[in-house]
């Protein structure tokens, strides 16, 4: 930024020999603008939309969004949304109270740093690795669906469902902690004689746990909106009710289910970042000086020991109330379509149309993770003169986080024809609410200095937003936006219903056929497909990481 307060709109790298001769000039975008690059997708996109509008359901539009201010409050209705409710919430917390167990074991298994202390060979964690990133490659609405054909519809399907991706996801994050750590207390410990588990446990253990109980709380609303879209798609609790009312046009009783479950998001987020700052910040509320200290970090301790310990009991309770048996995944059914040896027809999967399943797929990864992650800073920047604008966006962003995808497909069939685009809007409207809560808590979390300080020297709101925040959020949000596309792509198969090219839509109907050798290749294929976008966000990540 220079002296007047204003930043160039690019900035100059210069490389070569040093007396300028030859030397290349390569451009590139200011730290501010660079989180805006992202939302330049909108001029192309608002281009494009008048050709695939129809407005053939723009009256029904239009009703349903009135029906936001008058939800049915008959007794009938606010008893089935609740009952829906608490089916959703207690599908969650089962699912990720099992992903934390299963992650933290598997997670543990895959550490270089365990395996190095223990054996003195890294060789079985890369392996364990390598094929944990199979179960997290798979979206959660597909282990859904093929496990509700396998052992039919039951309430454990559904947290199963949950627990296995997000087990492989909480492994990777807790191998990656463990690997980052600072060993040098864990190999003085294994020098003095002590066991490999009590060293681990003593060296390890207290500076794990706070990343783990941050990203633990994350994986917490995941789950409760994966809880969501597998009852979109039939698997009980709130979201069958959502799809249910939606096809019946009852956009009244629709809106009573989406404001108690947004009430339930957002008393689940605040919760969470309340204990996140008290137990993961103590010195902001003053409980790290000398003296309170310590009783500080033990009330801490304590709280957090009774938390876990709460934890089991609640989960018996809940697993009973909802009829959740884990005998009941042991009795399968025989597969329809699958019992002799012609059952797999090599003949119709080379006839699948796969360059355009593949090239359908990443379009629509691309186009919905540059929207996702465009859409938060240009929403922010533009309302910033304005509070109240600034609350209807937070109010958007909630509201966007906690309306699955499908769903809001089906609401923008009523203006657009079925495509890649449509899709694309559906995914990337969601994920930009997820999107603008991290990037409004990234600026919450920050110091708000230098927009003080341009705001006092008379510059406007959104200059001020625009030079005083943005600089240092950039590239981290950015990061996470690699990490979203990653996520996109294994998301791409919910929006399969609205006819959008790509293997999500294909693998649907493979599905609804029983043509299960097509199914294979296809979740093999997306498998192999998320794998490689895994690698590529992770090292952009590490790339943007690096720079900021």
């Amino acid at each position: 930024m220079t002296g007047g307060g204003e930043a160039p709109a690019l900035q100059g790298a210069a490389s070569g020999h040093n007396g300028g001769a030859g030397r290349r000039i390569l451009l590139r975008p200011a730290a501010p603008l660079l989180v805006l690059l992202p939302s330049l997708v909108l001029l192309p996109l608002l281009a494009i939309l008048p050709f695939l509008a129809h407005g053939g359901g723009l009256d029904l539009l239009g009703q349903f969004a009135l029906a936001a201010f008058t939800p049915s409050l008959d007794p009938l209705v606010l008893r089935s949304a609740l009952t829906g409710l608490a089916t959703t919430v207690g599908m969650a917390l089962l699912g990720w109270a099992a992903s934390l167990v299963l992650g933290l074991l598997l997670g543990l298994a895959s550490s270089r740093t365990l395996w190095r202390s223990c054996w003195g060979q890294l060789w079985p964690a890369g392996l364990i690795r390598r094929l944990l990133a199979i179960p997290r490659a798979i979206h959660e609405l597909l282990w859904g669906l093929l496990l509700l054909q396998l052992v039919g519809l039951q309430p454990v399907v559904a947290v199963v469902a949950i627990a296995i991706p997000f087990g492989a996801l909480v492994a990777r994050v807790v191998a990656d902690l463990l690997d980052g750590l600072d060993t040098g207390r864990l190999d003085a410990l294994r020098l003095a004689g002590a066991p490999a588990p009590a060293a681990l446990l003593t060296a390890l253990g207290p500076p794990l746990l706070p990343g783990l109980l941050s990203y633990g709380g994350y994986r917490l609303e995941c789950a409760l909106r994966s809880a969501t879209l597998l009852g979109v798609f039939g698997l009980g609790g709130l979201g069958t009710d959502l799809k249910l009312t939606l096809q019946s046009l009852e956009f009244h009783e629709l809106w009573t289910g989406l404001w108690l479950l947004l009430a339930v998001m957002l008393a689940l987020e605040t919760g969470l970042g309340r204990l996140r700052r008290r137990w993961l910040m103590p010195r902001r509320l003053g409980l790290s000086r000398a003296g309170g200290g310590r009783a500080g970090v033990g009330v801490r301790a304590r709280e957090m020991v009774l938390a876990m310990a709460a934890l089991l009991p609640l989960s018996i309770g809940v697993a009973w109330a909802l009829g959740v048996d884990p005998r009941a995944l042991l009795a399968w059914q025989p597969l329809q379509g699958v019992g002799g040896s012609g059952w797999i027809d090599g003949g119709q999967l080379l006839a699948l149309p796969w360059p355009a399943l593949i090239g359908g797929t990443l379009a629509l990864t691309l186009l919905a993770a540059v929207l996702a992650v465009g859409l938060p800073p240009l929403q922010l920047l533009v309302s910033a003169p304005w509070p109240p604008a600034r609350l209807l966006v937070r109010l958007s962003w909630a509201l966007a986080r906690l309306w699955p995808p499908p769903l809001t497909a089906l609401l923008l069939l009523l203006l657009l024809q079925p495509g890649v685009v449509t899709a694309a809007l559906a995914m990337g409207l969601h994920n930009a609410g997820i999107l603008g809560r991290l990037l409004a808590e990234a600026l919450a979390d920050g110091s708000p200095a230098n927009e003080q300080a341009l705001a006092s020297g008379g510059v406007g709101p959104r200059l001020a937003l625009l030079y005083g925040r943005y600089p240092a959020i950039a590239r981290p949000y950015l990061a996470y936006g690699a990490y979203r596309a990653d996520v996109l792509l294994r998301e791409t198969v919910v929006v399969g219903m609205v006819g959008a090219t790509g293997l999500g839509s294909q693998l649907l109907e493979s599905l609804s056929s029983f043509a299960w050798d097509q199914l294979l290749a296809l979740v093999a294929v997306y498998a192999l497909l998320t794998l490689l976008g895994e690698e590529l966000s992770d090292r952009v990540r590490r790339r943007l990481l690096q720079g900021a």
